[in-house]
C-alpha cells in the first residue's frame, strides 16, 4: 500500500516538472510564431551563381 502512495506523489511530481517546464516555455516565446516555419520550407531559394558548376571537365 506504501508503493501505491510513493507512486502517486512520483507521478503528481512529474506531471508538475512538466506542467512548470510548459509554462516556462511558453512564457519565453516558445510557440509565439508557429506559421513561418512552415511557410518558410515552401519559400523558393535562389539559384546559386557559382561558375564552379557550370564549367565542364577538361
Amino acid at each position: 500500500m506504501n508503493v501505491i502512495i510513493i507512486l502517486i506523489l512520483a507521478s503528481l511530481g512529474v506531471a508538475l516538472l512538466f506542467l512548470a517546464g510548459f509554462i516556462w516555455a511558453v512564457r519565453s516565446g516558445q510557440y509565439e510564431d508557429t506559421v513561418t516555419p512552415s511557410i518558410r520550407v515552401l519559400a523558393e531559394d535562389a539559384k546559386p551563381n557559382n561558375s564552379e558548376t557550370n564549367t565542364k571537365p577538361k
